[in-house]
């Protein structure tokens, strides 16, 4: 199928690579981040953009469609402003300017008028009315859509994951692929990362230098060696809890220094997943928080996909970012064959 994608807000590539998996060839990647860069092209023979969606021309984008091509325009806008972690806002919607992009995605559509549109960002988003205007102005340029909002469990990720996935296409009827896993058969923690080489807090692989664990204080290792998979910090003896705990209002916050289970998927991998303060992000059985590559493969990267650039290492912050704001490459797989499927029912022979 002669099909052309690009990819906006890019990031370091997992929506990208998930096409790409898929079979749908993806020209280039555009984002605002250039520490993006070097993991983006390693693992995807497509160009990175380091320009700002509100500043790139609908020019620039359409050269890298070949003549005659199925357009595809795609792309996850940086969704901190609906999150559950930072609902911040105003009457007018969150107060976080990034909101704003989805409005330049919709600009970019009716400049450029791709066949295919394919949008992935939180639940949250659905409840505002900017997500509202989006398929609006969808409907007014004459697009099919469709959205749901799924587990992406139920597409390969080993991750208890909701994400809200919009479909568009001028062609005709288009959705998401039924899910191919269930609670039965998901991908569990134990599958992804339960044969990587064992490793201590504060330590890196000899082999993978992403395979690396943050350092614990000695209060957070006494901790940890009293947490149990699924459990909470209330398996602890009393002089290890934090003053917040003992309050009321720290009751409700249970999965905060908890580890995970072997045999379930993971929670949501946020971008501080290396820290086992931030959630339930202690390793099942190690006593130490998730390494920076067991992180990534709970996202569904392949555990090949090459992060660090040896000529301008990154600090876990940063790469924290990178793959707790990715696209799981699996669902991304699941939109590339949703796309292939819908084009093969009304552009196939």
């Amino acid at each position: 199928m002669n099909c052309v994608a690009v990819d906006l807000f890019c990031g370091i590539g997992g929506l990208t690579y998930g096409i790409r998996k898929a079979g749908i060839v993806v020209a280039a990647g555009i984002d605002i981040d250039p520490t993006c860069q070097y993991a983006y092209e390693e693992n995807n023979k497509s160009i990175f953009i380091n320009k700002a969606v509100e500043e790139i021309k609908k020019e620039e984008i359409e050269s890298y469609y070949p003549k005659g091509c199925i357009k595809i325009l795609m792309g996850c806008a940086p969704c901190q402003p609906f999150s559950n972690y930072s609902l911040r806002y105003t009457k007018e919607g969150p107060k976080d300017e990034k909101w704003r992009l989805l409005y330049y995605f919709s600009d970019l559509v009716k400049k450029i008028q791709p066949e295919i549109i394919s949008m992935e960002n939180v639940p949250q988003l659905v409840k505002r009315k900017v997500f509202d205007d989006f398929v609006e102005s969808l409907n007014n340029e004459g697009y099919y859509v469709s959205w749901k909002i799924v587990n992406c469990a139920d597409y390969g990720v080993p991750q208890n994951r909701n994400r809200l996935v919009l479909l568009a296409s001028k062609l005709g009827d288009i959705s998401l692929i039924e899910p191919l896993y269930n609670q039965k058969n998901y991908i569990t923690v134990k599958d992804a990362i339960g044969k990587l080489p064992k490793i201590k807090d504060g330590e890196c692989s000899k082999t993978d230098a992403l395979h690396r664990a943050s350092k614990l204080s000695k209060i957070n290792k006494r901790r940890i060696k009293e947490s149990v998979p699924g459990g909470t910090w209330k398996d602890w003896d009393e002089s290890l809890q934090l003053l917040c705990h003992k309050k009321s209002t720290g009751q409700g916050y249970c999965s905060v220094y908890g580890r995970m289970e072997w045999e379930k998927p993971s929670p949501t991998i946020t971008t501080q997943f290396y820290g086992y303060g931030n959630g339930r992000f202690g390793h099942p059985e190690q006593d130490r928080a998730l390494s920076m590559r067991e992180g990534a493969i709970l996202q569904s990267f392949p555990p090949e996909y090459k992060f660090i650039d040896m000529n301008h290492p990154q600090t876990n912050r940063q790469i924290g970012i990178h793959i707790g704001n990715a696209v799981p490459v699996k669902l991304g797989e699941a939109i590339g064959k949703s796309i292939l499927k819908h084009l093969e029912m009304y552009k196939g022979e």
